[in-house]
């Protein structure tokens, strides 16, 4: 019996992918031994044992970011996470460590070279966080999302995604989607979101230029976020939620896009072959932008910027596109270059080739 460790957390960005893999771990081997690695702060303390997996628990080090006494207390901290990460190796017996990025992949990566367990690392965003620019350096192997992301020795395997979109059939759920969201399924939809707490910028713009998007002869499903007031103005063929539950739905219905451009939505979208406008959160360390760009590049999407978009930007940029047939079926067909569903076989593929090398 194969015993893995998955390590990562903190936000959905990492524990999705994580959860991805693990599941695909279980379905190809039942009686694989799957553990996750995370702090009791971070999002994987809730989604993990949810899940049916057990998580180990490292203690939250963040790396320091300028001198102070918590720099100064760093190393200390740091060697206990690093303790207490070799003692759950040697008591599981793990064969094989796994990355996602976060606080426990740091000192997950640092326990695994020493206790000589080959570990792989996958990194979601095009901009990669520290914890595996690090760990890319010992790794066994390096899987990457996104084309241009600078890791060492790294190849693209894509994003592990979540098993309703692997399996999506968009065209055999179209009725359906439209039903539920009141809908007319045999006119094209536009898809608007922002996230769970949805976009301000989008919320803004759509609500001043909806009626324009409804003369173009399309539909709108926008997704404001639970916190929007949008007004819902009860029109046909606009449909305005706080929150959607099922966002298979929402995919399946829609014949374009306009959202932000977080490395799932993006990979998402583009495993899905549907036309996007992305709209980069404009805070961070620009990994939206960045996230966005081998889309873009292909051909597969538009980039706007969230400073200026606003109801004249969509008349002027998005209205045209959404009347351009030519142009969506060339985006739709240019997705197919850069989106992937195997993402998550591809992980399973870097961790048996490490396991086989190690052995």
């Amino acid at each position: 019996m194969t015993t893995y460790l998955l390590a990562g957390g903190g936000t959905a960005g990492h524990v999705n992918p994580l959860l991805a893999v693990a599941d695909g771990l279980r379905a190809r081997d039942a009686a694989a031994d799957v553990l996750v690695l995370g702090t009791a702060e971070g999002l994987e303390a809730r989604l993990v044992p949810l899940r049916g997996y057990e998580l180990l628990i490292v203690d939250k080090v963040p790396f320091p970011r300028r001198l102070d006494a918590a720099a100064a207390a760093f190393p200390a901290r740091f060697r206990r996470a690093i303790a207490q990460v070799r003692g759950h190796l040697r008591e599981r017996g793990v064969d094989v460590v796994v990355g996602f990025g976060g606080y426990a992949s740091a000192p997950a990566y640092v326990a695994a070279r020493r206790a000589g367990v080959p570990f792989v690392v996958h990194e979601a965003n095009a901009k990669p966080g520290l914890a595996n620019v690090l760990g890319a350096r010992a790794a066994s192997a390096v899987g990457v999302a996104f084309a241009g992301t600078a890791l060492r020795g790294s190849s693209v395997v894509g994003m592990p995604l979540r098993r309703e979109i692997v399996e999506l059939d968009r065209a055999g759920l179209r009725a359906e989607a439209a039903a539920h969201f009141g809908l007319d399924p045999d006119r094209p939809t536009l898809l608007v979101f922002g996230g769970s707490l949805g976009a301000l910028r989008l919320n803004e713009a759509f609500g001043g230029a909806w009626s324009e998007v409804l003369d173009a002869g399309w539909q709108l499903l926008h997704v404001t976020g639970e916190r929007s007031e949008l007004a819902d103005p009860g029109v046909a063929g606009y449909a305005l939620r706080r929150y959607v539950d099922r966002m298979d739905l929402a995919f399946a219905l829609a014949d374009a896009i306009v959202s932000r451009s977080g490395a799932a939505t993006v990979s998402e979208i583009s495993a899905l072959g549907i036309p996007a406008v992305y709209v980069p959160y404009a805070v961070g360390n620009g990994e939206q932008r960045l996230n966005a760009a081998s889309a873009v590049d292909a051909g597969a999407a538009v980039l706007l910027d969230d400073a200026t978009f606003d109801a004249e930007r969509v008349r002027e940029q998005v209205i045209p596109l959404l009347q351009d047939a030519q142009r969506l079926a060339q985006m739709r067909e240019a997705a197919a270059s850069v989106g992937t569903r195997s993402g998550t076989e591809n992980v399973i593929g870097l961790i048996d080739a490490a396991l086989a090398a190690a052995r």
